[in-house]
Parts: structure tokens; C-alpha cells; sequence
């Protein structure tokens, strides 16, 4: 099935199933892909924990940042956004001396500054119903057949960064929130001929065709 027509699309497995092409044959991905990548996720602080992630993913791979996962939890206090914004000084060294995760002052500054603004905007209401009333608290079910069909950013979430931006959240470009969206199933970008496209989208409280 792949690269039949140019474009790569779905893969069968060793065990019969259609995947994407991305999570290749490394178990911890495949596992990230079946199980979590393209689920409707509607709480707050995960969906903020997946944003500073995809932060942290900038100029990486995303395995490399699935791999580090644990550590990144264990050195910011679970991602609970009350407690990284009291970090200080101590902790920012504490965190660039962590082996286990990616050392970069830049990212880990922004973290915090980014809990802080977590914060701020959650005196408004859910961090959610940010981020979801972009689009009608809806998913958008994209029908893509081959892996280049997927786009990296699109106009919602370029309007989501630039809304984010403008609240005090750094690290979070138009490519990043778009990452965050795929993997939070804000869309739906499994491949068709992916055995998850079905699935998610059967997940979805509402759902609306692709723009």
C-alpha cells in the first residue's frame, strides 16, 4: 500500500494492522501512535502539558521528547501548572543539571512563564475552552490519504498561537500548536487507511468536516 501512487500512505504492521507511516517500528512510538496520538482531550492541564512538550520538541524529534517523557514529568513537579510557576533560580539549574531531559535554559524559562500565563488566562475560564473555542468545541475530521497531504500548520492554528502569544506563552509558533492539535485530537489526522482514523473519530463528543 505504500507509495503505490508517489504519496506514502498507510503501513501494515507485523501484525497485520494499517498505520501511519510516522512511528516507523520503535515500540514505545507505535504504542504512543495506538493509543494516545489523535484522542479528543478536553482537560486542561494535559493539554497544556502537551503543549510545553511540543515546546521542548522544537528542533527535535518527537521520540526523542516520548522517550524523555518521564523525566520531563518527574523535574516539572507532574506539569502542574500552580507549582512550575513558583520555580525559581534553584529550579531552573536544578532542571538544566536533569540529564534526563532537554537542558535548554530558553525552554525551561518559558515553561515557567508559560504556567504563569496558564494561570492568568484560567481566572477566565478553563484553559480547555481556549484552546477548543477555535473551533466550535468540535474536531475536525481530515480524510487524508497519504502522509504529504498533512499540512504543518494551518489558519486556526495560526489564530490559537497568535491568542496564545498575546496571553504571555512563548514557544508556542503556529507548527507547534498545530503539533498539539494532531496529537490532542483537536484533529483528526490519522491517515484514512490508518486503523486509528476510525477509531478516533468515533471518540470525538462532535465532530466537523475539514474546512
Amino acid at each position: 500500500m505504500n507509495d503505490v501512487t508517489g504519496g506514502r500512505e498507510a503501513v501494515e504492521g507485523h501484525d497485520g494492522k494499517y498505520r501511519c507511516i510516522w512511528p516507523g517500528s520503535d515500540p514505545l512510538y507505535l504504542a504512543y501512535h495506538d493509543t494516545e496520538w489523535g484522542v479528543p482531550e478536553y482537560d486542561s492541564r494535559t493539554l497544556w502539558e502537551k503543549l510545553m512538550l511540543d515546546g521542548f520538541q522544537a528542533g527535535l524529534s518527537w521520540i526523542t521528547i516520548l522517550r524523555k517523557r518521564d523525566a520531563f514529568r518527574a523535574g516539572f513537579a507532574g506539569f502542574e501548572p500552580e507549582t512550575v510557576a513558583r520555580f525559581g533560580e534553584t529550579d531552573v539549574q536544578r532542571l538544566l543539571a536533569d540529564a534526563g531531559i532537554v537542558r535548554h535554559r530558553g525552554k525551561i524559562e518559558g515553561t515557567i512563564r508559560n504556567a504563569q500565563a496558564y494561570l492568568r488566562l484560567s481566572e477566565k475560564g478553563p484553559f480547555a475552552d481556549f484552546l477548543w473555542k477555535h473551533l466550535d468545541g468540535r474536531v475536525i475530521q481530515n480524510a487524508f490519504r497519504t502522509h504529504e497531504q498533512v499540512p504543518a500548520e494551518t489558519a486556526v492554528s495560526k489564530a490559537i498561537s497568535k491568542e496564545l502569544k498575546a496571553a504571555g506563552f512563548t514557544f508556542c509558533g503556529p507548527t507547534i500548536v498545530y503539533a498539539v492539535m494532531q496529537a490532542c485530537g483537536m484533529v483528526n489526522d490519522h491517515l484514512t487507511g490508518c486503523f486509528r482514523w476510525q477509531e478516533c473519530a468515533a471518540l470525538a463528543r462532535d465532530t466537523r468536516p475539514a474546512a
